[in-house]
C-alpha cells in the first residue's frame, strides 16, 4: 500500500456522496456504504479495510456443499419442496436445538425458511395479528434495521428501546413500562447482538420470559450467531453449557435460526422457525379473521409461508440437514470453525484502542463484552456520522449506530469478516494515520 494514498480529499468524499444521493452518512443504508467504498477504491486504487457489511469471510463447509449437489443430481430441482420443509432437516433441527440449547422442540415445530429473514417475516405477520389489542412490536435495541423494514412494509408498529442502560435488573422495570399499555404483543431481540456483540445474560432472559408469560408476549429470539460468544464453548453436543435462551422460561418463544453465519452459508439462504410445541399448537381466534386457521403454527405454514415463497429449495435444506447432521453427531466443531471471528476481532480492538478509539458498548453487566463478528467503536469528540466520514478517507469503512436504533449517536459497527488476519498491520497503519491526521 502507497503511504501516499490517504488521506482521500474531502471534496472527493462530498462529491462521490452527490453523485450517490448520499444526505447522510448517519442514515445511509449499508448497500449505500458499499457503493460509496466501491468508488472510493476505483479513485484512489487502494483496496479498503472492508468493516461495514455483515456477510461470512470463510469458506462454506464441504459437507453441505456435497449435499446439496448430491440433492440436485438426485433430480430434486423439478419437484417443489413440502411447505413444512424436508423430514430430514426438520430432525436435525430438532436434535441440534436438544444438544446445544438443552431445549426440546418437536420435529414438525422446526420450520425451514428463506433464511431468517424470512423466519422473522412471516412471525411478525402471523404473531402480530392474534390479538386485536396487541398490535405493536418492541424491539430491544441496537438491532438489525431491516426488521424494522419488516414492520413497515406489513404496515405494523413497533416501539424499541437501547438497553445501553437498562442491563441486569433495570430491564424488568424498563420492560414494564411499555408492557402495562397492553398493546405489545412481540419483542425482538438478538443474542449474541447485531451490531453491539452484547449478549443477554440469564437473569435478563429470565426477566423476559416472565414478563412474556405475566403479559402473554411472544419472543422472537434472533440466533444468527449462535453460539458465537467465545467467552463460553457452546459447541459440544449434548454437554453444557448451552447456548442460553429465552426457551428456559417461557412456551411463548419463536427462535429465528440462521445457516448464514455459523456455517457461512448465506448465499444459500437457508435459516428456520423453532417454535415451542405449545405455541405452535395454541389456538388465537383472532388468526382466524385473516388466515385460514386459527391455530399458531398452521397459520405459519400455510398461510404465511404459502403466500410468501410456498417453501424453500430442497438442494439448500438438504445442505442444511448435512451440516446440522455432522455437528449433531459430533463430527464438525461449528465453534472451531468459526472461532477466527473473535481472534480477528480481538486483534482489531486492540489496534483501534492504541490509536485513541474507545469500546462503545463494553459489558455485558460486570462482564467485558465478548469479541466476536462485531464491536462498536467511538473516537472523542467525534459523531458518528464525523468518524465515518474521516475513517472512509483512511481506506476504512464502517456503518454508524443511529440506523440500529441506538441512542450512542458517537458509535460506528465494526464488522471483523473481511478482514483477514494477513491485514491486521495495515488496519493499524491506517488507524495510526488517521489518529496523526486529527
Amino acid at each position: 500500500m502507497s503511504k501516499n494514498s490517504f488521506p482521500i480529499a474531502e471534496e472527493v468524499l462530498q462529491s462521490l456522496r452527490e453523485e450517490l444521493g448520499i444526505k447522510s452518512l448517519a442514515f445511509c443504508t449499508i448497500r449505500q456504504i458499499v457503493q460509496l467504498v466501491n468508488r472510493l477504491q476505483e479513485i484512489s486504487g487502494e483496496s479498503f479495510i472492508r468493516t461495514e457489511m455483515g456477510v461470512p469471510g470463510l469458506k462454506a463447509p464441504r459437507v453441505g456443499v456435497d449435499a446439496e449437489i448430491a440433492a440436485l443430481n438426485d433430480g430434486v430441482a423439478s419437484v417443489y419442496p413440502p411447505i413444512e420443509g424436508r423430514a430430514e432437516l426438520k430432525k436435525e433441527l430438532s436434535r441440534f436445538a436438544r444438544l446445544f440449547l438443552d431445549v426440546e422442540i418437536d420435529s414438525r415445530c422446526c420450520v425451514p425458511t428463506v433464511g431468517s429473514m424470512q423466519s422473522s417475516f412471516v412471525t411478525f405477520m402471523v404473531a402480530n395479528r392474534r390479538d386485536r389489542e396487541k398490535d405493536t412490536t418492541l424491539f430491544i435495541d441496537p438491532g438489525f434495521p431491516v426488521h424494522k423494514r419488516q414492520i413497515a412494509v406489513q404496515g405494523m408498529k413497533y416501539e424499541s428501546f437501547d438497553i445501553y442502560n437498562y442491563r441486569g435488573e433495570k430491564l424488568r422495570a424498563k420492560l414494564e413500562s411499555y408492557l402495562k399499555n397492553g398493546n405489545i404483543s412481540t419483542f425482538l431481540y438478538s443474542n449474541p447482538n447485531n451490531p453491539a456483540w452484547i449478549c443477554f445474560t440469564d437473569k435478563e432472559l429470565r426477566i423476559i420470559g416472565e414478563l412474556a408469560n405475566q403479559y402473554d408476549v411472544i419472543v422472537m429470539e434472533d440466533l444468527a450467531y449462535f453460539g458465537m460468544d467465545f467467552r463460553q464453548n457452546y459447541g459440544v453436543p449434548g454437554k453444557g453449557p448451552h447456548q442460553p435462551t429465552v426457551a428456559k422460561y417461557t412456551d411463548n418463544y419463536v427462535l429465528l435460526f440462521s445457516g448464514s453465519k455459523i456455517f457461512s452459508y448465506a448465499g444459500q439462504r437457508i435459516g428456520s422457525l423453532l417454535i415451542s410445541d405449545a405455541l405452535y399448537d395454541k389456538k388465537f381466534p383472532a388468526l382466524g379473521e385473516v388466515f385460514n386457521s386459527d391455530r399458531f403454527g398452521t397459520a405459519i405454514l400455510q398461510d404465511a409461508l404459502y403466500s410468501t415463497t410456498a417453501g424453500t429449495a430442497h438442494s439448500a435444506q438438504m445442505g442444511f440437514a448435512s451440516l446440522l447432521k455432522a455437528v449433531n453427531d459430533g463430527d464438525f466443531d461449528f465453534r472451531g470453525y468459526v472461532k477466527e471471528y473473535g481472534e480477528r476481532a480481538g486483534i482489531m480492538k486492540k489496534h483501534f484502542l492504541e490509536s485513541g478509539f474507545r469500546i462503545v458498548y463494553d459489558k455485558d453487566e460486570a462482564y467485558e463484552v465478548a469479541d466476536g463478528f462485531y464491536f462498536t467503536i467511538s473516537y472523542p469528540g467525534m459523531s458518528g456520522e464525523e468518524l465515518l466520514g474521516q475513517l472512509l478517507r483512511f481506506g476504512i469503512s464502517a456503518i454508524t449506530l443511529d440506523t440500529t436504533g441506538s441512542s450512542r449517536k458517537e458509535g460506528l459497527r465494526i464488522c471483523v469478516s473481511h478482514t483477514s488476519l494477513e491485514r491486521m498491520d495495515e488496519l493499524g497503519f491506517r488507524l495510526r494515520q488517521f489518529a496523526e491526521n486529527q
